[in-house]
């Protein structure tokens, strides 16, 4: 069983990676092995709804987007971390994120996931349900914890005296171990993933 954790923050051992880091630390507790990807500081280009990786199955553009997407079926569960900006997830993170579900959709299906905002006071929910977003329309399950997955701070060193934020990435990682495990168990057992219909698309028009 294998994690991969999602750092959307510039800062590729600030606060974010804090929290994820509890995460994995959990995670491999639990002989779960969990990694720890940073986005970086490099742009990365938004979706320009071309359409193009509905034939060819990755996006066109050559980037970490689908070095990330080739690798999908090695991980089990995803997990989204990013600080606040103005009251949302980074500008690269968002971009990344709606490249790389809209081209790997279909890979997503089943996997657990989980969000993890950072911030210093203020629009850590917002984040927190921007992100969530994405795992809710791909069919993957959303783990919960004891409170919504936030730490507080302005620097690493203000996030490790965040008990409660810590203890809270603590449990997420237990949580996400736990539900790996009966998965795992569950296959063994012959229990399949759900078979999906057809999706219908409508609008508002008709």
């Amino acid at each position: 069983m294998k994690v991969l954790l999602i750092n959307g923050s510039p800062h590729k051992e600030g606060c974010t990676f804090t929290a994820l880091s509890e995460i994995a630390k959990t995670l491999s507790k639990h002989q779960i092995e969990a990694e720890i990807f940073h986005i970086g500081t490099k742009p990365v280009a938004g979706c320009i709804a071309c359409g193009k990786c509905r034939t060819s199955g990755k996006c066109i553009y050559e980037d970490e987007v689908n070095k990330i997407g080739a690798r999908l079926e090695e991980f089990d569960a995803i997990v989204l971390g990013s600080p606040v900006y103005y009251s949302g997830p980074t500008g690269q993170l968002c971009s990344f994120c709606d490249r790389l579900f809209f081209s790997n959709s279909r890979k997503m299906a089943g996997k657990l996931a989980a969000a993890v905002v950072s911030c210093r006071r203020g629009g850590a929910t917002a984040s927190f349900d921007r992100l969530n977003k994405y795992f809710t329309i791909t069919n993957m399950q959303v783990v919960g914890s004891q409170y919504w997955n936030m730490v507080h701070g302005f620097t690493p060193e203000d996030v490790r005296k965040d008990k409660e934020g810590l203890q809270t990435m603590r449990t997420l990682g237990e949580n996400m171990a736990w539900l790996l495990k009966c998965i795992e168990l569950g296959k063994k057992n012959g229990i399949l993933k759900p078979q999906y219909e057809v999706p219908t698309f409508t609008n508002f028009i008709n």
